[in-house]
């Protein structure tokens, strides 16, 4: 099979299982949405901080970077980097200068969007 459909096949399945394990949870649990969010994240950073969230994403690609786990496990590993190069300041500063890029562009386009679209209270 061709190099591109496998990346993209594997970015599909992982993605896919991160997906269908949070729709189950909503489906089968009385967790809200909320907090299997806050879940997915405190998981990646978990499984980032113990090393094994980096292999599945060099292996996944973007069906383990993009979702919710891939941005803990981005927390993590800026936090043992700036951890490591700061000391006990990098814990408090690692995860944010990390992530920054992904903030600011949630910030740039949540700005965007509430302009352009109305807000309607619901019945």
């Amino acid at each position: 099979m061709n190099e591109t459909v496998m990346t993209f096949l594997k970015a599909f399945l992982v993605g896919g299982a991160l997906c269908l394990i949070g729709q189950l949870l909503i489906d089968l649990t009385k967790l809200t949405p909320a907090r299997i969010l806050t879940a997915y994240v405190v998981a990646g950073v978990i499984l980032g901080a113990v090393g094994l969230y980096q292999p599945l994403a060099d292996w996944a690609g973007a069906g383990a970077t993009v979702p919710l786990t891939g941005f803990g496990n981005l927390l993590a590993k800026g936090v043992k980097e700036a951890v490591a190069e700061k000391g006990v300041l990098g814990a408090f500063t690692g995860g944010f200068t990390s992530a920054a890029g992904g903030i600011c562009a949630a910030i740039f386009f949540g700005i965007i969007v509430a302009t352009i679209f109305k807000s309607k209270e619901k019945y």
